[in-house]
């Protein structure tokens, strides 16, 4: 009966040194990518790192809506319309181009050819329309066109 309680309590004390030692292993392996020795050293470490990561992701943040602030400020919508300013038949070189940002802001240049040779006609845009000059109606019709989109 000594015995068999002998062998029960030497198995038993082989597997909780096993899993003592599988343990001490893993706790080693965590504690050695740290380069510290004891636990609290690495929990303050990681708390330490995360602030510093928190940090960083704000000031991301900000940078990203000061970036995207500023992208509404760059020509984002343009398009071209041929048109004939004569009304000849099926002769289309005249054509109107339009550049504006987010906000409607930009340039519209109007080439007219003729005879003559070729006249550009620019205009500055304002929240999609010319303060400045008359458009035309070609031009009135690719704005249109274009701040719809």
């Amino acid at each position: 009966m000594i015995d068999l309680v002998s062998i029960f309590f030497f198995l038993w004390i082989f597997s909780l040194s096993y899993l003592v030692l599988k343990i001490r292993a893993h706790y080693q392996k965590l504690v050695a990518k740290t380069k510290k020795e004891r636990l609290d050293e690495i929990l303050d470490f990681l708390l330490e790192k995360e602030e510093q990561i928190l940090k960083e992701i704000n000031s991301l943040k900000e940078s990203f809506h000061s970036h995207l602030n500023l992208s509404r400020k760059f020509l984002q919508k343009f398009d071209l319309l041929r048109y004939d300013p004569f009304q000849r038949e099926g002769v289309k070189q005249s054509f109107v181009i339009v550049f504006l940002d987010a906000e409607n802001n930009g340039l519209i240049l109007n080439f007219i050819y003729t005879k003559d040779g070729l006249r550009i006609y620019p205009k500055k845009i304002t929240k999609g329309k010319s303060e400045e000059y008359e458009l035309s109606d070609e031009e009135k019709k690719l704005i249109k066109r274009v701040v719809s989109n």
